[in-house]
């Protein structure tokens, strides 16, 4: 009665995504996952405490580092709020992290730290106040297994990973935005690494190029493990507060 065959058929399309697409795409998932997640807000002590310290409903892995972590938030957190309560003007840096591992899976780790911006960040800026060098490079994101406290002194980080770097001593670049206020700083950057890596400080630098560039702030946290194709995205919030 009907006549005729019929088969599957169907359409395929290709497209290249060039490396600048891939990092804008990158750019993109950095200001979406960091802004679901992170508030880019200054914190209450009751925030603090809910982003950085253990709490119910948490991964146990999550609740595991930070409560191993709440030495470092400790030293960063108590300056900040004690300049707060006396409405002093300051200046200071908070760390969020999430480790996203190989498999996709990501711990939103939290509130790492609020420490240290450093002399020669501080030096930076005033130099960029006479056009001498751009205050916008101080965007890139570097990581480190060194564990000695911070300091104002510090020019850079103890001991920066190089070849783990999936970028052979490349520091991720962070996506820049303004917080929830005027007054705040936003710089997020993912980096992935080829190589385990036993984590334990971050610093925001001037440059892409491991050893060198200028370090505006150091913070360091509780080891996070990172094997082989793992991401530690770091959200990293520079506030400025005036006085009253």
């Amino acid at each position: 009665m009907f006549g005729g065959s019929t088969a599957p058929n169907g359409d395929l399309g290709l497209r290249v995504i060039r490396a600048e697409e891939q990092h804008a795409i990158r750019d993109r998932f950095d200001r979406l996952i960091s802004a679901a997640v992170w508030p880019a807000k200054e914190l209450s002590l009751a925030e603090i405490a809910h982003f950085g310290l253990p709490r119910k409903g948490l991964d146990d892995r999550v609740n595991a580092w930070r409560t191993a972590n709440f030495r470092h938030l400790l030293r960063g957190a108590r300056r900040v709020l004690t300049a707060r309560a006396l409405r002093l003007s300051n200046f200071y840096g908070s760390l969020y992290l999430t480790h996203i591992q190989h498999d996709g899976e990501m711990l939103d780790l939290g509130l790492a730290s609020m420490r240290v911006v450093t002399t020669a960040g501080v030096n930076y800026m005033v130099d960029a106040f006479q056009n001498s060098v751009e205050l916008e490079n101080l965007k890139y994101h570097g990581l480190g297994t060194g564990t000695n406290a911070e300091a104002s002194g510090d020019t850079a980080l103890q001991t920066e990973l190089t070849t783990q770097y999936s970028s052979d001593n490349t520091r991720a670049t962070g996506t820049t935005t303004e917080g929830a206020s005027a007054n705040i700083y936003r710089s997020v950057a993912t980096n992935t690494v080829d190589a385990s890596a036993a984590v334990t400080e971050h610093g925001i630098l001037s440059q892409a190029a491991v050893s060198g560039g200028t370090l505006l702030d150091r913070s360091v946290f509780s080891v996070v493990n990172l094997a082989s194709g793992d991401a530690l995205q770091s959200t990293y919030d520079f506030t400025l507060t005036a006085g009253s």
